[in-house]
């Protein structure tokens, strides 16, 4: 993949970090997603997605071949190396923007970095593989830390307690099992995970204190799309979510993310412009307002 310098426009180094909102696009290499964007193994079309995508202005491509959703068939991790190593090689070496594999096994982790990935999404917090962290740290590469409700994790928000309080303390021991491992401060990014066992008020009331987050000192990234309590408050189905989906990327720009995750790049690219505009993070003559 080139050398590891903010040189090489697929390296995470030579992302605008802190100079904009950064927009990951999803690329979903599972054949069961809810929201009918999955590719399964179909390496052709993840291409031509990722260079959609690119050219909606995605500045990360997040490829993953195992499901979240609720009630989703848990994969091995030779089914999902399968899905997601020819899509990552053929994305690294078509188009000059990083990728991130979207993964909680340290096996599929290591292996994505080696076809190209530069990233590692692990929306467990490192809770499914610890052992993924050293991956990452061998190589490199960032490592997203997501906070997922899970009571056999001990990830659980106290009923009546401050959900906020609750997720920086868990991502706190993430962040720290991931610096144990060796992996630099500088390359943890934290995701408080909006849905993900979380009732609709709880994912609100993370974006309405995201400050509280974002004072921790990490890079904070959210997912706010084709999140199921967006059509709770909306009544809409998944794959018609995003103007939820904008409002909450707005808000959390607003509240200091500087990383969104979402499949609508075409549409929310422009929404983060704007906000990017607003909170003067960048610009305005580099969005095309004149003044």
């Amino acid at each position: 993949m080139g050398s590891p310098t903010g040189a090489d426009p697929r390296h995470w180094r030579s992302l605008p970090l802190g100079q904009r909102t950064l927009l990951l696009g999803v690329i979903n290499m599972t054949p069961d997603s809810v929201s009918g964007d999955g590719l399964g193994t179909d390496v052709a079309r993840a291409v031509a997605q990722g260079r959609r995508l690119v050219e909606a202005g995605a500045n990360v491509l997040d490829v993953g071949g195992e499901s979240t959703r609720p009630g989703a068939t848990p994969v091995d991790a030779e089914e999902e190396l399968r899905r997601v190593v020819p899509a990552i090689e053929a994305l690294a070496a078509e188009l000059p923007v990083p990728i991130s594999v979207d993964t909680t096994k340290g096996v599929v982790a290591d292996a994505g970095l080696r076809a190209g990935a530069c990233i590692v999404n692990d929306v467990s917090g490192l809770h499914v593989d610890p052992s993924l962290a050293i991956a990452v740290a061998q190589r490199d590469a960032v490592l997203i830390l997501g906070h997922w409700v899970r009571r056999e994790w001990g990830t659980g928000i106290p009923a009546g307690g401050d959900p906020v309080t609750a997720v920086c303390a868990h991502l706190t021991a993430s962040a720290a099992r991931a610096r144990d491992a060796g992996v630099a401060r500088a390359a943890i990014w934290l995701d408080p995970g909006l849905g993900f066992g979380k009732r609709a008020a709880t994912s609100l009331a993370i974006v309405r204190g995201l400050e509280r987050i974002v004072a921790m000192g990490y890079p904070v990234a959210v997912g706010p799309s084709r999140k199921a309590f967006i059509g709770d408050v909306l009544h809409v189905p998944a794959a018609e979510d995003w103007e939820g989906a904008a409002t909450l990327v707005t808000l959390a720009i607003a509240g200091g993310a500087q990383i969104a995750r979402v499949h609508d790049v075409h549409r929310l690219a422009r929404v983060v412009r704007m906000a990017d505009a607003m909170l003067a993070k960048r610009p305005i003559a580099s969005v095309g307002i004149s003044s």
